[in-house]
């Protein structure tokens, strides 16, 4: 199982989402669906049966697309950068993503790339479209952070961070400004780098912007243990925003979110046994930190 996977919170699209995304990549398919319980209806005001999770996978890359309600929208602070080896292969994706989204960068030639474009899609999920070699990169799509605003000038530091928690990790490269450049000399151009095999992007973004990150895109951590369980939430949640942990879920220093998941809670909530996920579903809603022994009690509780 990949070890860390992107999770994109929806409103109310994330199926619809998941089944456009998927045909538009090779190597594509939605790979399981979960519904809201009660506890869903009573705690998110979502319909119990609606579509709670999609799982899918993009070119081999995995993703989970939620249905979480209106409350987080998506912004070009996480994009995800996609290497096109051929022209047309380029083109026909940017045709297909740009189709009621916003375009950032015009998909043209610029300095850096024979050929690319950044744009917002239809969901405000944001793309980078490249004309390259999937060689360079290792995989075809790669998550990116755009470091803006009160976090300008902290990618290199994320850098560390993230490389010094994961292991495997391994840092690719790093661009800098120089003086004169349209950034602050020493931040960061551009750089890659790898946490337990799967391949991140990071860059300052000069300027003012109106956006940082958001919860509406975040990291799951996959767990094999409660010990590991223990290991990311500190790790990961050392100096981030106490306030928005939940679930799981947390707010790392730099501001970028993660969640931090026990791979048998995945187990649990697909049961077949309805009244196991409710039990599991009722006690996960009131955690922070996920207690995996508290879950397994709950899932094999007997009356």
């Amino acid at each position: 199982m990949t070890k860390i996977t992107p999770f994109l919170w929806f409103d109310t699209q994330a199926d619809e989402a998941a089944n456009f995304y998927t045909g538009l990549f090779n190597a594509s398919n939605v790979k399981s669906v979960s519904h809201y319980t009660d506890e869903g209806q009573e705690i998110n005001g979502m319909p119990a049966n609606s579509v709670l999770t999609v799982n899918f996978q993009l070119a081999g890359q995995p993703f989970t697309a939620l249905n979480g309600g209106p409350h987080f929208s998506f912004n070009p602070s996480i994009s995800f950068f996609v290497i096109c080896e051929t022209e047309q292969e380029g083109d026909n994706l940017w045709s297909k993503l740009s189709e009621g989204g916003e375009i950032l960068f015009p998909l043209k030639k610029y300095d850096w790339s024979e050929k690319y474009g950044w744009l917002n899609d239809r969901y405000g999920v944001s793309w980078q479209i490249s004309l390259g070699r999937i060689e360079d990169v290792g995989q075809k799509i790669t998550p990116s952070l755009l470091f803006v605003n009160e976090m300008l000038g902290k990618g290199e530091e994320a850098i560390r961070h993230y490389t010094s928690v994961f292991s495997p990790s391994v840092i690719d490269g790093i661009l800098k400004y120089g003086p004169g450049e349209e950034g602050t000399a020493g931040t960061i151009k551009h750089a890659q780098f790898a946490l337990s095999g799967s391949k991140f992007m990071v860059m300052d973004g000069p300027g003012k912007h109106d956006f940082g990150f958001s919860e509406a895109v975040s990291f799951v951590v996959h767990c094999k243990s409660a010990d590991e369980v223990d290991y990311y939430w500190e790790k990961l949640g050392e100096a981030g925003d106490p306030q928005a942990q939940q679930c799981g879920w947390l707010k790392d220093k730099f501001g970028v979110s993660w969640q931090v998941v026990p791979t048998e809670l995945f187990e649990m909530l697909d049961d077949e046994d309805p009244e196991k996920v409710k039990r599991v579903t009722k006690v996960m809603l009131q955690m922070k930190k996920l207690d995996l022994v508290k879950l397994r009690e709950v899932y094999h509780y007997q009356s």
